[in-house]
Order: C-alpha cells, then sequence, then structure tokens
C-alpha cells in the first residue's frame, strides 16, 4: 500500500470529487495503478487521506470515461486498453484533428498561435525534467486550445473525452528510455508551421505526431508488467 501517498489532495470539500479523480488518472497514468487491479474506495481513500465517498464519486466518472469498472463487492477493476482500441481511438483522433489543424492555421490570428507557445515550452521542459504529470496538463492544454481556435466546443470535448481513453499509461516506458523528449519538440515545430502559415505541413506534421505517439505507446507497453493483485476489497 501506500503507492498514492505522494499524489496531493486537499481536503476540501469544493471540488475534492475532481482532485481525487485527477489523482487517480495520474496514478494511472505513471504506473501505480495498473490494468486488472481491483480498488476498494476505503483502501484507495486511506492512501489519499481522505474519506471514501469522494472516492467512490471519482471512480464513477472514471467509469463514465471507460478508465474503470465496477467489481460487485469489491469495488473497481481498472480496465485495459487493447491495442486495437488504441489504434480505433488514433484513427478518430487523426480524422478529426488534422484536417482541424490545418482549418485553424488558415483562420487563427498570429497572436491567438503564439499565446500557446509558452505551453508548448512547458510540454518540453515536462519531459525533460521527467514530470509526466505536468507534461500531460500541458500537453492537454496545447492540444485542446489549438482545437478550440476552430470555434467548435463539441469538437474539443470529444478530443479530450478520446485522449482520456487512451490512458497513456505507457508514458512512463517513454520517459525512461529517453524518447519523451523527441515527442515533446513536435509541439514547437507544429506551432511554427501553423504561424508561418504552411496548413499542409501543419497537417502533416500533427499526422506524424500522433502515429509517433501510438507506436511509442505500443513499444513501450509491450515491456509493461500487468498488475494483477487486489487493493482491498470494499
Amino acid at each position: 500500500m501506500g503507492h498514492l501517498s505522494s499524489r496531493s489532495v486537499t481536503p476540501v470539500r469544493e471540488n475534492l470529487r475532481d482532485q481525487v479523480a485527477n489523482a487517480l488518472r495520474a496514478a494511472l497514468i505513471a504506473g501505480e495503478l495498473r490494468p486488472g487491479v481491483v480498488c476498494s474506495a476505503p483502501t484507495l481513500a486511506a492512501e489519499l487521506g481522505v474519506s471514501a465517498t469522494p472516492v467512490r464519486e471519482a471512480m464513477l466518472d472514471l467509469t463514465r470515461e471507460g478508465l474503470v469498472e465496477p467489481v460487485r463487492n469489491k469495488g473497481f477493476r481498472i480496465t485495459e486498453v487493447t491495442e486495437r482500441e488504441l489504434d480505433e481511438y488514433t484513427e478518430i483522433r487523426e480524422m478529426i484533428e488534422v484536417p482541424t489543424i490545418g482549418r485553424v492555421t488558415d483562420v487563427a490570428g498570429a497572436e491567438q498561435l503564439e499565446a500557446l507557445r509558452p505551453v508548448a515550452e512547458e510540454i518540453v521542459q515536462g519531459a525533460r525534467r521527467h514530470d509526466l504529470i505536468a507534461y500531460l496538463e500541458a500537453d492537454r492544454r496545447f492540444h485542446l486550445g489549438l482545437l478550440g481556435l476552430a470555434g467548435n466546443s463539441h469538437l474539443v470535448q470529444v478530443v479530450s473525452d478520446l485522449r482520456k481513453r487512451s490512458r497513456l499509461y505507457g508514458l512512463t516506458a517513454l520517459d525512461a528510455n529517453g524518447r519523451l523528449v523527441e515527442s515533446a519538440e513536435e509541439h514547437l515545430e507544429l506551432l511554427d508551421l501553423m504561424l508561418a502559415g504552411d496548413a499542409e505541413g501543419a497537417q502533416a506534421c500533427m499526422r506524424r505526431h500522433l502515429g509517433k505517439v501510438r507506436s511509442l505507446w505500443a513499444d513501450s507497453t509491450q515491456d509493461a508488467p500487468t498488475a494483477g493483485l487486489d487493493r482491498g476489497a470494499s
């Protein structure tokens, strides 16, 4: 036990459910919670230093995202993302994001795009510091921020949901072998192409980026151990 002790959750009811959900997503990304593991709300609550109620509420949110599934009389099992599902998620993201990036390149102003440069730099800094949570948070803001310039909030929500479902737990291995920085730097390349008005080049860069990330996930998850231990019963 105690694997989640480093996850900071402030015991303030205001946003506690969201805080717990984010802490659990971070644990998934960092490999602290692995596919097949059954987690009980009381056990996780004890590790996070909160009551079981916001943990159960957060788990319901993760259930809707497809990250966990309820197990009768035990808690929640961390679901596994199959290779086929990752392929399908990547295909959908390419169908949405590649043409949208081309359109945004044509319509967005230089100031709007430049405003995202600090976020792109945060991605690179997160990768260099081996801070996966900071990396992913900046990556999320960058990609959704770019898509938001197209003016379609529903499109942004769809991509946001796909990102959550794809799990990204392979990032731990990518960070260990040094390949995460290379992927991070592609965000700056993409931004420069868009600022230059090169819609075709920006679309090609986005397609390459998504394809590379998918292949990196596959390489890393092939070597990742699968955990099957229960983390207590509710």
